[in-house]
C-alpha cells in the first residue's frame, strides 16, 4: 500500500517514465496527466491513475488533481515548442492564464502555470526529487579529452549560452574557433546542433547549460542517446555540460555511442571565467 502520491504533468521522452518508476520503488502512487501527442503511451499503463489533456486544458488538469486528492506534482519531460502556434486547446481556465502572460518564454509560461497550480493547493516540486542520479556528473566522461583550442572554445560557448539563457532563448550553442554557428531557439537542441555542426567543418563544440536563476522544478538541460546520434551526423566532436545541472539519460548507452564516434563528453563547473572540469 502506497504511504503518499504525488501527481506528474508529463510531456515527451523517457523522464516521465524513469520518475515513475522511481517513485513507485519508493511506494509512491503515481498520478498523472499526459499531454496527447507527446507523451508515451507506456505511461497510461505504469501510472496508479492517468488522465490525457490536449495543451493549454489547465482546468482539466487541475480538476483532475484535485479529484485525486493531489497536493505535489512534478513537470517532466518535453513539450515540442513549435507546437504554441498550431496545437493549443486551452479550455476557460487554460486561455485566462495564457492571456495573462505577455512573453511567450519557456521560464514564463511554465512559472505562470506554477502559480495557478499552488493558488490551488497543488505544490509543484523538483522534477529530480527521486533521481538525484540522472545528474549530469563533473569530469571527462569520456576517455578522450578536450585539446587547448577545445578549452578555448567551451570558455567562449559557455559565455555565449550564459547570456542566451539569461534571455530565456535557449539553452545550448554550437561554436568553433571562438565563433558562434548556432544558437539554440524554439528549435530545440538537436536542430542546433545540426545546423551548427554543418557549418563546423568536422570541430564544431558543443555548449549546455542551465539558465541563470534556473528553476528546478521544470525544464532542466537534458542530453541522451538521441544528442550523441545528433553531433554524430555533423561531426561535432565536443560536447561540455554544466554538472549537477542538466540530466544525463541512458548514461552507459550514451557514453559508450559518444566513446565509438570519437566524441569528447565533459561536465563542466565554475563560471565562464574560472571553470573547471577535474573531478
Amino acid at each position: 500500500m502506497a504511504t503518499s502520491r504525488i501527481g506528474v504533468i508529463a510531456g515527451g521522452g523517457q523522464f516521465p517514465l524513469l520518475f515513475t518508476e522511481a517513485a513507485k520503488a519508493r511506494g509512491v502512487q503515481v498520478v498523472a496527466v499526459g499531454h496527447q501527442g507527446e507523451t508515451d503511451p507506456d505511461l497510461e499503463r505504469e501510472a496508479d491513475c492517468f488522465c490525457w489533456v490536449k495543451l493549454g486544458q489547465l482546468g482539466r488538469i487541475i480538476k483532475f488533481f484535485k479529484r485525486h486528492e493531489i497536493s505535489r506534482i512534478v513537470f517532466l519531460g518535453t513539450i515540442t515548442k513549435t507546437r504554441i502556434f498550431r496545437d493549443v486547446r486551452p479550455d476557460i481556465k487554460g486561455l485566462s492564464l495564457w492571456n495573462k502572460i505577455d512573453i511567450k518564454h519557456d521560464d514564463s509560461i511554465l512559472r505562470a502555470i506554477a502559480a495557478a497550480l499552488e493558488k490551488e493547493g497543488i505544490e509543484v516540486v523538483e522534477s529530480t526529487i527521486y533521481l538525484q542520479e540522472l545528474l549530469f556528473p563533473k569530469g571527462i566522461i569520456t576517455r578522450k579529452k578536450p585539446n587547448q583550442e577545445q578549452i578555448a572554445d567551451i570558455k567562449f560557448g559557455w559565455r555565449i549560452a550564459r547570456e542566451m539563457g539569461r534571455l530565456d532563448i535557449g539553452q545550448c550553442v554550437v561554436v568553433r574557433q571562438r565563433t558562434v554557428l548556432a544558437v539554440e531557439a524554439i528549435e530545440g537542441t538537436d536542430a542546433a546542433i545540426r545546423r551548427g555542426g554543418s557549418l563546423g567543418g568536422g570541430q564544431a563544440v558543443v555548449v549546455k547549460i542551465k539558465k541563470p536563476g534556473q528553476d528546478f522544478r521544470f525544464d532542466l538541460p537534458a542530453i541522451g542517446t538521441e544528442t550523441i546520434n545528433t553531433m554524430r551526423e555533423v561531426k561535432a566532436v565536443v560536447l561540455a555540460v554544466e554538472a549537477g545541472q542538466a540530466l544525463l539519460f541512458d548514461r552507459q548507452e550514451t557514453v559508450r555511442q559518444a566513446k565509438k564516434a570519437g566524441i569528447v563528453m565533459v561536465g563542466i563547473s565554475g563560471s565562464p571565467d574560472n571553470f573547471s572540469f577535474t573531478v
